[in-house]
């Protein structure tokens, strides 16, 4: 209960995203089962609407896609170690997507 306010929360984290967005924003998670439904009931939940929409993209997928292998890992690309805590984590899987933009030739527009 000590929490700040969901609502006041979830409308500062929307408009952070409109306005470091280019385009429609697009929800990428390294386990987007668990990512997108805590970030969509949220924001339903709270204020009525997702800027995301209804979709989101699983980071590994988009790895396996450009290395045209299933089977391809892609954990030892980040550089932030994977702790669970949700900055630590959210800035490993930013550093592994950056690195399939600049590295790879991922087509993602970034602000």
């Amino acid at each position: 209960m000590n929490f700040d306010d969901p609502e006041a929360v979830m409308l500062a984290f929307e408009e952070w995203i409109t306005t470091h967005s280019k385009g429609r924003p697009i929800f990428i998670s390294d386990n987007n089962g668990f990512d997108w439904m805590f970030i969509c009931w949220y924001f339903h939940h709270f204020i009525g609407r997702n800027p995301f929409g209804f979709s989101s993209r699983r980071l590994s997928d988009l790895y396996c896609g450009l290395e045209k292998d299933t089977f391809a890992q892609w954990k030892h690309l980040r550089k932030t170690e994977h702790t669970h805590n949700p900055v630590d984590d959210a800035r490993g899987n930013a550093e592994v997507l950056l690195y399939m933009k600049e590295e790879m030739g991922l087509k993602i527009a970034l602000k």
